[in-house]
Parts: C-alpha cells; sequence; structure tokens
C-alpha cells in the first residue's frame, strides 16, 4: 500500500469518527497529517476532551470496508495529495470560524464523473428553500448563462433556488455540482431523486459525510463552507433574513470570494436577507448571468453591456437638428424665420437643418410653413 493509500485510510477513518467541520479534529489532521493524527487519537484519547469522543467510536469503524463498499457504488474519497484536490478548499485553513464549524475537511466522497479539480471557475447560486417563481426563474437563467460561458455552477440541491439553480446549468449542458449534507449515496430531499441520480451519472455529487450519513442541522451549516470554497464567488437568489444561504454568503465574505445578491421586491420577505447584504456593502448587486460574469472575469474580459432603452428616431439626430426639432409645432405650420426665433438659432442653419429633417421623415412641409407629420403627433 503506497503512503497516499495509507493517508487515504487514516482520513477515511478519522471521517468516520468525527463531525464534518469539527474544528479541533479537522485543524489536527491538517496539521499533522490523517496517519500522525490518527495514532494521536489511538494512544493518546484523554489528551484533549474533544478528542475523547472521536477516539471513542474508532473501535467500531470499519474503515477499508466502507472505502471498498462505496468504491464499489461508484463513489471515491478524494483527499489532500490527490490530483483532483481542489486547491481552493485549503484556503478554509485561514477562514476562521463560523457556528464552530470550519476548517479544511479531512476529504470529501465524490459521486459522479466531474473531477473536482475542473471547478476553479465555478459559481455558486443558492438561495431560499421557499423561492417564488421569481427566484426559480432568475436562478436558472443566471445558471444557464454561466454554464454557457464555461463556467460550472455548484449548489446544495434543496428545494427552491438550489434545485433551479441545477436544472438551469443542465438545461445548458454545462457542468453541475450538487454539494450535500448528508451521504452521497442519499437522496435529499427524497423528491429530488431523479436529479441527483442525474446529477451522480452525468456530473457530480460531493459531500462531506461519509455515505448513509443523516442531513442533520448542524451538517448544512458545515456544507456551506464547502459550496463557497469551491467557487470563485457565490450568487443569493431570495434569502429572507435567517436564511441559509446567508451563511454560505459570509463563508464566502471570509473566504475573499465575491458575494452576489439578486434583489427582489422591496416587500418580499424572501429577499430581505439579500437586501441587507447589499444595503451594508456585504455583496454586489446583479440581476443576470453577464453581471456576475463581468464581476468574476478577468480585466477587461467578459465585460457587459450597459442597459439602454432602444434609441429612437430622434436618438441619432445632432443636438442642434434636435433643438431645431422642438421648435417645430405640432398642428399650426410656421415660417423659418418663426422656428429659428424659438429655437434661438440663425434662420439659414435652420433653413438647413429643417431641410434634413424634412428628408427624414421628421417635419413636413406645407404652403404656410414647418409643421410636424400628424404620423408623428408630440
Amino acid at each position: 500500500m503506497s503512503d497516499l493509500d495509507d493517508e487515504r485510510l487514516a482520513r477515511a477513518t478519522i471521517n468516520l469518527v468525527t463531525e464534518p467541520g469539527d474544528l479541533r479534529c479537522l485543524g489536527l489532521t491538517r496539521e499533522l497529517g490523517g496517519r500522525r493524527f490518527l495514532e494521536v487519537l489511538r494512544e493518546q484519547p484523554d489528551l484533549r476532551p474533544e478528542l475523547t469522543a472521536a477516539a471513542g467510536r474508532l473501535a467500531g469503524v470499519r474503515p477499508e470496508r466502507v472505502l471498498e463498499h462505496a468504491a464499489r457504488r461508484g463513489i471515491r474519497f478524494v483527499i489532500p495529495g490527490d490530483d483532483e484536490w481542489p486547491g481552493s478548499l485549503d484556503d478554509l485553513a485561514g477562514a476562521g470560524v463560523l457556528h464552530a464549524r470550519g476548517e479544511v475537511p479531512v476529504g470529501l466522497w465524490v459521486r459522479g464523473p466531474v473531477r473536482l479539480d475542473r471547478l476553479g471557475a465555478a459559481v455558486a447560486i443558492v438561495g431560499s428553500r421557499s423561492s417564488t417563481g421569481y427566484g426559480d426563474q432568475v436562478a436558472g437563467e443566471i445558471a444557464a448563462v454561466l454554464g454557457r460561458a464555461g463556467r460550472p455552477v455548484v449548489s446544495g440541491a434543496a428545494i427552491g433556488v438550489d434545485y433551479a439553480a441545477h436544472r438551469g446549468a443542465v438545461s445548458a449542458d454545462a457542468p453541475t455540482v450538487a454539494v450535500l449534507a448528508c451521504g452521497v449515496d442519499r437522496a435529499y430531499p427524497l423528491a429530488h431523486r431523479q436529479m441527483l441520480d442525474h446529477l451522480a451519472a452525468h456530473h457530480a455529487v460531493v459531500s462531506e459525510a461519509p455515505p448513509g450519513s443523516a442531513p442533520f442541522r448542524i451538517r448544512f451549516l458545515s456544507r456551506n463552507r464547502i459550496i463557497a470554497a469551491l467557487t470563485r464567488g457565490t450568487v443569493v437568489v431570495e434569502a429572507a433574513i435567517r436564511s441559509g444561504a446567508l451563511n454560505t454568503a459570509s463563508w464566502a465574505d471570509q473566504l475573499h470570494r465575491t458575494v452576489m445578491g439578486v434583489p427582489g421586491p422591496v416587500t418580499s420577505a424572501a429577499s430581505e436577507g439579500v437586501h441587507e447584504l447589499i444595503r451594508v456593502g456585504a455583496a454586489t448587486l446583479v440581476t443576470r448571468g453577464e453581471d456576475v460574469l463581468e464581476l468574476l472575469g478577468a480585466a477587461g474580459e467578459d465585460l457587459s453591456d450597459v442597459a439602454r432603452a432602444p434609441a429612437g428616431p430622434r436618438d441619432r439626430l445632432s443636438v442642434r437638428a434636435r433643438q431645431v426639432l422642438d421648435a417645430v409645432p405640432v398642428s399650426s405650420p410656421a415660417p423659418t424665420p418663426s422656428v429659428a426665433l424659438v429655437a434661438g438659432l440663425g434662420a439659414e442653419e435652420v433653413e438647413r437643418l429643417l431641410g434634413g429633417l424634412l428628408a427624414d421623415g421628421h417635419v413636413e412641409r406645407l404652403p404656410a410653413g414647418w409643421r410636424l407629420p400628424r404620423r408623428v403627433g408630440g
């Protein structure tokens, strides 16, 4: 067995006896390495109170059997040192703590063909489970735009915005990754089994929790840091003031990733948390996928067009031509000197400009003078 295989077995053991996001155990694994930390657990279980519980579980786990069973089901355990290990996860070592959770995971269980080391340009899209039709539509459209631009979409496969984001990426035939709070072999929520099976077959389903694990509430908070760390930035679409999506945004901020928020109606409780992020400057306002691409792209790349109203016939006129046009009456024709007087320009220049306006259909000439065409109105 190679050193990497020994390390994988040790880390799988640690993964089976600790909780995702356990600060002390994960921190010591990162500092000492899996094999050395496992020795500490076995030889000095009472060294620190927080290690006692993990050490007490060692006798009841069979990591070799778990790894073999997982491999037969197409599930791999990716650890630091593997070619597939995404270096972006290592940033969690210095990202601090939220809800007593943090640190670099000892490894990730992965089901599906998409490799984690290919997610360097990925974007997270998260939001409310109680999303509105507006939120679902916007999340799906943003995901599709990002997917067509070659950016994988990462989310949590939850009901609402998460599901809409995965669906939008799939519609664009783009890679999408679901990060779960339970084992990758479990369908949670159950209603999303078909989508999760599709992602496992063609994309990827990821979890820090071992296969078979249940989706406990605290594991969702641990899961959120993985979503934020795997991606370049996080887009929050519809999040209430206490939404778990805000926890993901906080992790993205602590990881120095770009945080973006999609505004909703100011009266919508579903968007209250997003609005607060934008109000305090914790998130940049985005309304479409092109905005996200511009924020995350290199300088000068993926620049989004400035939103403008469609150009009208008058917009193509020079300032002085518009000045003359404004002086032309609507109904009663006026001679050139009268138009010049109102416009504040010389009669000769006005005559010339009126000729051009006539040729373009902006004015009409009658025996009594100039006026706007009837079809133009005011």
